[in-house]
């Protein structure tokens, strides 16, 4: 006879979504991301990365690998930040999310070195935007592992409840999770690596996609 509590136990584990994880308590993780830059960080959660897109902040499955996204100047209005699980199909790793509801990015480069049989080192590389014509998304979500550049923040609150935070529409950690929003971000020199990047739309002017043997990184 099933009890009460493994119902309910089963039904939770049903309900919950692959892909992306929201953490209760994620201190750890969550502060050092971003405000690294801003003399507030302790300590980065590192993992492998992936090279999965989606069109949402909704789950999907992470590849494992990690690619790098760097740029001269990010510049973003609405911004939120919680820690995650992205879960691949072998491994599950942690990350800090980062939501931003609008964001540009100038001098946009993001690439992704993935060993290939008899070839070696293969890079996928991709370039767009300039220094006065960025590169746009919309409702941008990154779940990122490791993240450097110079920040400022406007009017920001860390420590918010994760399932409080409403500066990008339908991105929410759980509740009782460690949060923090803020009116906006700026951050210059972004050299940031990550697992998983989704956006509700992503406008890249002047874009540049190359495919090269040999190991040649953003940064």
């Amino acid at each position: 006879m099933t009890s009460n509590a493994d119902s309910a136990s089963q039904t939770t584990e049903r309900a919950r979504p692959a892909g992306r994880t929201r953490w209760r308590r994620m201190a750890v993780v969550m502060v050092p991301t971003l405000l690294a830059s801003a003399a507030l960080c302790t300590a980065v959660a590192r993992g492998a990365l992936a090279a999965s897109f989606g069109v949402s902040a909704n789950s999907f499955t992470v590849s494992g690998k990690s690619f790098e996204i760097g740029a001269s100047k990010l510049d973003g209005r609405g911004f939120v930040q919680f820690g995650v699980l992205d879960r691949g199909a072998h491994a599950t790793y942690p990350e800090a999310l980062s939501g931003i509801r609008s964001a540009d990015l100038y001098n946009l480069c993001q690439s992704v070195v993935q060993d290939v049989p008899v070839l070696g080192p293969v890079t996928m590389r991709l370039t767009s935007g300039s220094s006065k014509v960025p590169a746009h998304a919309d409702r941008l979500v990154a779940d990122s592992h490791d993240l450097r550049g110079d920040a400022v923040f406007r009017n920001i609150n860390i420590g918010q409840d994760a399932a409080t935070v409403k500066g990008v529409p339908g991105v929410r950690g759980a509740p009782g999770g460690f949060g923090q929003q803020g009116d906006s971000v700026t951050i210059d020199g972004l050299r940031q690596r990550t697992r998983s990047v989704s956006a509700a739309t992503f406008r890249l002017p002047g874009l540049h996609l190359s495919v090269k043997l040999g190991s040649h990184p953003c940064f």
